[in-house]
C-alpha cells in the first residue's frame, strides 16, 4: 500500500461566511492513524468533508499530493446515510468496487470473492442477501466498514464511525481500524470519546474551529488544551462577525 499524506494550508471553510473551520494549517502524515475532537459545533465533521472533497475551502487548500479521489475512502455520519433503498448487503459492499466495476460491466469472480472475504472480516457471513434497511446501526456499520475494504483506498476518512453501535461492534471495528494503520494506510476519524482515542489513535488534531494542538495524543489531549478548547466553544454565537477572508494573518 503507498502512503499518502494530507495538509492542509491555512483552511478556512464556511457557512454563510461564518467560519466553521478557520485558518487551520498542518499536515497528516502518510500512514499515520489520526483522531479529531473538540467540542460539539468545533468544525470537525465539516473539516473532513473538505478533506474528502465534498465541501469546498472558503479560503486556502487541501493538498492531497497525487493521490486520486479513487483512493480516498470515505465515511460520512450514519444520519446521513439513506438505507431505504433496496439493495441487499452483498451489493452495498460491492459499491466500493463501483470504479472498477463501472456502470454495464459485470461483477468478476474475483470482485465477488473480494466482497465475501470483505464480509467475513467484518463478521456478516451469511448476511448476503439481507436488505440493509432490516439490519442494526451495529450490522449496518460493518456493511459500510467492508465496502471500505472493496475500495482498498490508501487515505480512509471515517466520521464519527461508532455512533449509536454496540460495544462489541466497536472493538471490531476498531481492529479494522488498527490493520488499516499497520498496512501504511493514512487513517483520519472524527471521535467523541476522549479515552478511546488516549487509547487507540497515536495522533490527534483538537480543534475548536481552529487548531488548538495537533501531534502526539498524550500531549494533545493535556487538561489545558481540553479546557482552552471548552473555553472557546463557549463564546460562539450564531450572531458572531462574519470571517474577513482578507484579514492579515500573524507570520
Amino acid at each position: 500500500m503507498s502512503a499518502a499524506s494530507i495538509s492542509l494550508d491555512d483552511l478556512t471553510v464556511t457557512y454563510e461566511r461564518r467560519p466553521a473551520v478557520h485558518h487551520i494549517s498542518g499536515c497528516f502524515d502518510a500512514g499515520s492513524l489520526t483522531a479529531i475532537v473538540g467540542p460539539n459545533g468545533a468544525g470537525k465533521s465539516t473539516l473532513i468533508k473538505t478533506i474528502a472533497g465534498t465541501l469546498k475551502p472558503a479560503a486556502g487548500r487541501v493538498d492531497r499530493g497525487n493521490l486520486a479521489l479513487r483512493n480516498l475512502g470515505y465515511l460520512p455520519q450514519a444520519a446521513e446515510i439513506d438505507r431505504s433503498f433496496p439493495l441487499n448487503v452483498v451489493d452495498t459492499v460491492l459499491m466500493g468496487a463501483w470504479r472498477s466495476i463501472g456502470a454495464f460491466r459485470g461483477v468478476s469472480r474475483e470482485q465477488a470473492r473480494q466482497a465475501q472475504e470483505a464480509l467475513i472480516a467484518v463478521g456478516l457471513e451469511g448476511f448476503e442477501d439481507r436488505s440493509v434497511g432490516s439490519l442494526s446501526s451495529g450490522q449496518f456499520q460493518r456493511v459500510l466498514f467492508a465496502r471500505l475494504l472493496m475500495q482498498n483506498a490508501s487515505v480512509i476518512l471515517l466520521d464519527e464511525p461508532f455512533t449509536a453501535i454496540d460495544a462489541r461492534t466497536t472493538q471490531d471495528l476498531l481492529k479494522l481500524i488498527r490493520d488499516w494503520h499497520g498496512q501504511g494506510r493514512t487513517v483520519i476519524a472524527v471521535l467523541h470519546d476522549i479515552e478511546q482515542v488516549r487509547k487507540h489513535f497515536p495522533n490527534t488534531l483538537l480543534m475548536a474551529r481552529e487548531a488548538i494542538a495537533w501531534g502526539d495524543t498524550a500531549t494533545v489531549l493535556h487538561a489545558d488544551n481540553l479546557r482552552r478548547a471548552r473555553n472557546m466553544a463557549e463564546y460562539w454565537s450564531d450572531d458572531a462577525t462574519a470571517c474577513d477572508l482578507n484579514e492579515e494573518q500573524p507570520s
